[in-house]
């Protein structure tokens, strides 16, 4: 047996002994590091809209609907809950009404509610008094009137 040949099997044999031990559980908390080719100009993702920015805070911001990440395809049928529990168009497709869950908090530990979605969406349309720094997707929704709120657990966009 060469050299070579005695570096493979090693190698085989420590590949094998490396996959072979136990998966221990996951802990909660501690430090997610991750890599990142870039330096983003913010971490607002309502500010920005590149991969930059979006990738490494989805895990930070919450949606009310997402695509079911388990579906390759991305489909009207794959759209999934996310901050809504629900949603239902009214009879002639003009209104969107989101239910939102409940118990979801801030970091700070204020209840999310319609309130939220309706400034959010405010400051998108350009039609609240706070303003983006930059606004880019703001062109995106040129369809959305308004956004209203119906008690603390409703939000409708017109």
């Amino acid at each position: 047996m060469n050299v070579l040949q005695r570096c493979a099997a090693l190698a085989g044999v420590l590949l094998l002994a490396l996959m072979s031990g136990s998966a221990d559980a996951q802990e909660s908390g501690g430090v997610l590091h991750i890599a990142h080719r870039d330096s983003p100009a913010s971490m607002s993702t309502l500010e920005e809209v590149t991969i930059s920015t979006v990738a490494p805070m989805m895990a930070v911001f919450g949606n009310l609907v997402i695509f079911d990440q388990h579906v390759p395809q991305n489909t009207l049928q794959s759209v999934v809950p996310d901050l809504a529990a629900s949603w239902s168009w009214n009879a002639d497709g003009t209104e969107l009404t989101f239910r939102l869950r409940e118990g979801v908090r801030w970091h700070d530990g204020k209840r999310f509610t319609a309130e939220d979605v309706r400034c959010t969406w405010d400051m998108l349309l350009g039609n609240s008094p706070a303003k983006f720094r930059i606004n880019p997707r703001k062109p995106w929704y040129w369809n959305l009137d308004r956004v209203t709120t119906n008690g603390e657990n409703e939000a409708t966009f017109t």
